[in-house]
């Protein structure tokens, strides 16, 4: 825990903006539960909000629905295998996934949900009640509230990637157990206009 340092709340979309994979972790009455999602977005900046879809059959939603409050994680290239099985097991069909997935589970102090050890930023997210787009669309809004990153791989306000061990790569999502992790860092004024 040495790494993680908080993120400046102005800053904490640029957690999300690069459109990664995510755990998102709740936790309502001794229950912990943590699924992948690829359906996340930075929605505002300030405050900063974002949404994310938990569908009704998920053992996640109701620990949400219950506690008002929800973790998005970046999870990395070390992380993997993690991120695909908690995404392709539910806790209502097998109560120990996150043993088998071998998920490690802390927390941080004011706050009363799991963050996933391991992953590269953290977002703790209050509800925001939008009951018809929950109900119709399982489409959750929240407030970040608190926003860390780990050090190694998100410095000044930044992700480093081209810095930082290959390791930290966020994965995002693409069908049937694919997944690719970010790239080469590129900037616009580095490419000629024809």
């Amino acid at each position: 825990m040495d790494h993680i340092v908080p993120v400046d709340l102005q800053k904490a979309y640029r957690l999300l903006n690069h459109g990664p994979t995510v755990l998102v972790s709740a936790s309502h009455g001794g229950v912990d539960n943590v699924m992948s999602a690829a359906w996340s977005c930075a929605l505002d900046f300030s405050p900063p909000k974002v949404t994310v879809v938990l569908d009704k059959a998920t053992a996640t939603r109701p620990l949400v629905e219950k506690s008002g409050y929800f973790v998005l994680q970046v999870p990395n290239m070390a992380q993997l295998q993690l991120t695909y099985d908690v995404g392709h097991s539910s806790a209502n069909d097998t109560p120990d996934k996150l043993a088998r997935a071998g998920v490690e589970l802390f927390r941080v102090q004011g706050y009363d949900v799991p963050l996933v050890a391991g992953s590269s930023a953290w977002m703790i997210c209050k509800v925001l009640p939008e009951p018809r787009n929950e109900q119709v669309y399982d489409l959750f809004i929240g407030e970040i509230v608190a926003a860390y990153a780990d050090d190694r791989v998100f410095q000044n306000g930044h992700w480093a990637f081209e810095k930082a061990d290959p390791q930290w790569r966020s994965l995002h999502y693409i069908a049937g157990g694919n997944f690719y992790a970010i790239g080469e860092a590129v900037a616009a004024d580095t490419i000629r206009h024809r």
